[in-house]
């Protein structure tokens, strides 16, 4: 996996991340982003900075250091995201159900697209797109993994090539995330892909 994470507007910029944070500097900022994403979620483009310090228990001047503006903020939201994704998918690669695991992955991709959807337009009004291509393609050598392990399992059809599933996952994101996919479409958007892949 590589060490600098894709930038909300394609650029690669080092990691918003905690390493090199004390301890309680690094609860601090784990604290604020959950808080974050709760606030933007149920506010959208009216929550504030001062809600977000509130429901993370710091000092609004705590929620500055790490993140002196909002769009640095959103920034870290996307790129904390890319992290977990990476996360989980080298834990699936490691350890997962070889027939399903690309299933699995892929519908966490496209849940996290449909949950990013305010911080996406957030972005947006700031004149920042979010390629989902970049992030999506950054992970193909795992996702590539996952293909091949489910189709030795025989879970996906030996036919099914790389190209096609990162254009499927490519569109099924970036529809959700724009559209802002409720978990039944989801299901059953995933369920026609999934049925297609499989033998």
């Amino acid at each position: 996996m590589t060490s600098r994470t894709p930038a909300a507007d394609g650029r690669s910029t080092p990691p918003a991340s905690s390493q090199g944070l004390r301890a309680d500097a690094r609860r601090n900022r784990t604290r604020i982003l959950e808080a974050a994403e709760a606030v933007f979620a149920e506010r959208g483009a009216s929550g504030s900075t001062e809600e977000v310090a509130r429901r993370a228990g710091v000092a609004v001047g705590t929620v500055f250091r790490h993140f002196p503006t909002k769009e640095a903020l959103l920034r870290a939201l996307v790129g904390d995201l890319v992290t977990r994704l990476e996360r989980e998918i080298t834990a699936l690669v490691a350890g997962g159900e070889a027939a399903t695991g690309l299933f699995a992955f892929f519908t966490s991709m496209v849940e996290q697209a449909a949950a990013k959807r305010t911080v996406v337009d957030l972005l947006a009004a700031s004149g920042i797109d979010l390629p989902v291509a970049k992030p999506v393609h950054a992970l193909r050598q795992p996702i590539t993994e996952l293909l091949t392990r489910a189709q030795q399992a025989g879970g996906v059809r030996d036919e099914v090539r790389v190209p096609e599933v990162l254009a499927l996952l490519t569109a099924c994101c970036q529809a959700a995330l724009h559209d802002g996919w409720d978990d039944e479409l989801q299901a059953r958007t995933l369920a026609v892909v999934f049925a297609g892949l499989r033998p």
